[in-house]
């Protein structure tokens, strides 16, 4: 019987890997650090970058070109930044590589720095092996606070006389071809009450408890999309989601509270309309909490704000892309996932782009965050046969 050892990470790669997550870049940080070691690094190979900086200059994206610049490539897309460590009980120091069992622990090994740092480590062969169809990198920051960086960068590429013609976003996928995500819009909802003493309850509008009725009418319609769809059962759940995750409110018991806040998302089917499920709230909102506010106090009601919009994608299962990211990954199939990313931006660019990168996305924003050496190995060969095809043209 002939045993085959399981596939390892090239030192380079590992080497790269220990690089990038010693840099901090949670995203309340700046990721200029980061970005100026890589715009260095790719210098020394000969390879310029351009740099698109956020509107107080403190982060940057970085985009670069390796091999022809007078023709559309494939673009390899990862963030920079990570999600905190603040509270979560970790084994290790977070920003400190560390090897055991085949795994590399460390905030950012899986989502996504893993992806980078095999990007990076190949792109001096890159560079060598003469491209006829060029490889564009693209980095950018605030991914996990609702992909505020990479939106500045697509404006930039979208003004290029030269865009890519294909996009693949590294996120971890267990390097699984994904080809559909859902969009995810996040709210913040403000409710304004007139305070009084807890005694005299009637004469105040307890904002706690109209939030709270917010939150129960949300509750009423997620329900309602779990039970009668509209489903696809390539996602899990196969059907759009709803969610409150922070409420704030209230100053003592025995004051009827004159502010809440709370935070919801939904996380919806490329398919669904989030429009028609923020009207339904809106009119929930405006047509019976309101005037049974208002006819209490005059000076109060409800305000809900977006905060951010992810969109979705659908990428055709015969698309160009999708069919180069099989043939590259040696798959037939293809996935759709829940969780949001880029990938939906870069699309809606109509640069057409699939999801595919080492790592499992279990394993992001835990404590004791690992990336296997197996992934990243898995990586390094779905990369180099991408090499190979775009050094033959």
């Amino acid at each position: 019987m002939v045993i085959i050892p399981p596939m390892t990470a090239s030192s380079e790669s590992i080497e790269m890997l220990k690089r990038l997550v010693a840099f901090d870049t949670t995203s309340r940080n700046s990721n200029l650090a980061l970005i100026d070691w890589v715009r260095d690094y790719l210098a020394d190979l000969g390879v310029e970058s351009q740099t698109v900086y956020s509107e107080d200059g403190a982060k940057a994206n970085l985009y670069a070109t390796i091999g022809p610049d007078d023709k559309p490539g494939v673009m390899l897309s990862g963030h920079t930044d990570v999600v905190p460590v603040d509270g979560q009980e970790w084994d290790t120091d977070p920003f400190e590589i560390v090897e055991k069992d085949g795994r590399l622990y460390g905030r950012g090994t899986c989502d996504m720095k893993g992806f980078g740092a095999v990007v990076l480590a190949l792109a001096p062969e890159f560079k060598r092996r003469n491209l006829k169809t060029p490889i564009h990198l693209a980095f950018s920051y605030d991914e996990e606070v609702g992909c505020i960086g990479v939106r500045r960068l697509i404006d930039e590429v979208q003004r290029m006389d030269v865009r890519p013609a294909a996009c693949i976003v590294g996120e971890p996928t267990e390097m699984k071809v994904i080809r559909a995500h859902k969009g995810k819009s996040s709210f913040v909802c403000e409710v304004r009450g007139f305070e009084c003493h807890s005694s005299l309850a009637h004469t105040g509008v307890n904002a706690v408890e109209y939030g709270a009725a917010v939150v129960a009418r949300l509750r009423e319609m997620a329900k309602a999309r779990r039970d009668n769809g509209p489903f696809d059962d390539g996602y899990m759940p196969p059907y759009t989601t709803i969610h409150t995750g922070l409420m704030n409110g209230g100053t003592a018991l025995n004051i009827v509270p004159k502010d809440c806040s709370f935070e919801f998302e939904w996380r919806y089917l490329p398919d669904d309309d989030p429009a028609a499920i923020l009207k339904e709230i809106q009119t929930y909102v405006d047509e019976e909490l309101v005037p049974e506010m208002q006819a209490i106090h005059p000076d109060t009601g409800i305000t809900i704000t977006e905060m951010s919009d992810i969109a979705g994608f659908d990428t055709p299962e015969d698309a160009d892309v999708t069919t180069l990211a099989k043939a590259l990954a040696q798959v037939n199939d293809t996935s759709k996932v829940s969780f949001g990313t880029e990938a939906g931006l870069f699309n809606n660019a109509d640069i057409p782009t699939i999801i595919c990168g080492p790592g499992s996305i279990d394993q992001a924003h835990k404590p004791n965050e690992f990336v296997s050496l197996d992934q990243l190995a898995a990586c390094e060969a779905f990369l180099k046969r991408l090499m190979d095809r775009v050094a033959k043209g």
